[in-house]
């Protein structure tokens, strides 16, 4: 009887102590588990990361290039606000230096994180070194935006941006198939929408004057 008895105590212990080996186990094959899908999960996330950062030449062309396209646009939208007579083209202008000034700030931070020439500011109405960029006017076309006033200073506003902004869509154009870097290209589609849209308001008000 008490030998009986010894035979269940310990058959009763066995069947525990491989109860618990087992419970070990399973939770150390949980925590492995868990561990490879966290590194896998870890390492997808900084490559993603490392290709949506990644850039190549032609999105700093891009920026270098974009930089001054846009600093003359906001100086010639400037020029606007106390040369203009229609309230549309003052509306216009406010709206285009409002969307440029921003993404001025951004490619020049780009430009810096990658080590990278910031352009300067142009200063005055020098833009020479530029003119050969596509719609950039030269010295020239500003100044006589500068001396313009009234219906006259519409007319040439209209025309000229119009043109500018075709030239920046062509920039962008390249970037978008050029270019390697997420925002930058997501910067390009912007403008190419933006600039478009813009472009054919100033064909319509062109047509009333």
């Amino acid at each position: 009887m008490t030998s009986t008895r010894s035979l269940v105590r310990r058959a009763a212990l066995v069947t525990t102590a491989v109860t618990a080996a087992l419970a070990l186990a399973a939770c150390g094959s949980g925590d492995g588990s868990g561990s490879g899908a966290d590194a896998r999960t870890s390492s997808s996330a900084a490559s993603a990361e490392r290709t949506a950062g990644a850039h190549n030449d032609a999105d700093v062309s891009f920026a270098q290039g974009m930089i001054p396209h846009h600093q003359q646009a906001v100086l010639m939208a400037r020029t606007a606000a106390t040369r203009a007579s229609s309230a549309e083209v003052k509306d216009l202008a406010t709206r285009i230096e409002k969307a440029q000034d921003p993404e001025i700030a951004t490619m020049s931070g780009w430009l810096e994180s990658w080590g990278a020439k910031v352009p300067s500011a142009m200063p005055g109405m020098d833009h020479s070194g530029h003119a050969g960029m596509p719609g950039m006017m030269d010295g020239q076309d500003m100044n006589k935006l500068a001396k313009a006033s009234g219906a006259d200073f519409d007319r040439m506003f209209l025309t000229m941006m119009a043109e500018h902004h075709e030239g920046a869509v062509e920039m962008a154009t390249t970037e978008k198939t050029n270019g390697r870097y997420g925002p930058a290209r997501k910067t390009a589609d912007d403008i190419i929408t933006a600039q478009n849209a813009e472009i054919e308001e100033m064909s319509k008000l062109l047509g009333k004057s």
